[in-house]
């Protein structure tokens, strides 16, 4: 089982969103590699995690997949713990009964790593890092951030994270 409960610190769990949009945007491998040494670092720290249902959702470009099957251990961690499977019980009756979001809304919801990732940051205390807004009118998609508010948990943006992280990424250029 992993023991989280015991850290004095602040730890992140990041959401698959934050991993494809760096990749694909502002943090690509070629134009700022300091950004995955960060996460690497953090990792190692213990302050930087995900799961691993957010890990199997990474299913391309190769190089993003390619590292994260080279990711230090602590990266993915696993949510098939009874505690995390029980919060996300509660999590996705508190979906399914809500009248807001739609069948489809809820059924993409169940099969996502989204409902995971929630479980895990309430089972452990952690901050979920998304990109997600919260959006109390959504309808068409659960939004990480509006579960997060149900259940009492912390939600932050990649900056934001970066930022309590005291994470700067200096140019070195000529």
């Amino acid at each position: 089982m992993t023991n989280l409960t015991n850290w004095n610190q602040k730890r992140y769990l990041l959401d698959t969103n934050i991993f494809i949009n760096a990749y694909g945007h502002y943090y690509a491998f070629d134009i700022c590699p300091g950004f995955w040494e960060c996460l690497e670092h953090h990792c190692r720290a213990g302050q930087v995690m995900s799961i691993d249902r957010v890990k199997e959702e990474l299913e391309k470009p190769p190089e993003l997949v390619s590292w994260a099957r080279r990711a230090p251990d602590g990266m993915f961690l696993s949510s098939r713990e009874e505690p995390i499977i029980n919060i996300f019980n509660s999590v996705m009756s508190w979906v399914e009964e809500s009248e807001i979001f739609t069948d489809e809304a809820k059924r993409k919801f169940a099969k996502g790593a989204d409902g995971w990732l929630v479980a895990y940051a309430k089972c452990y205390e952690a901050v979920v890092v998304t990109h997600e807004a919260y959006r109390p009118e959504a309808k068409s998609r659960v939004m990480i951030p509006n579960v997060c508010r149900q259940f009492k948990i912390e939600c932050m943006t990649t900056y934001e994270m970066l930022r309590e992280l005291g994470v700067q990424f200096d140019w070195g250029g000529n």
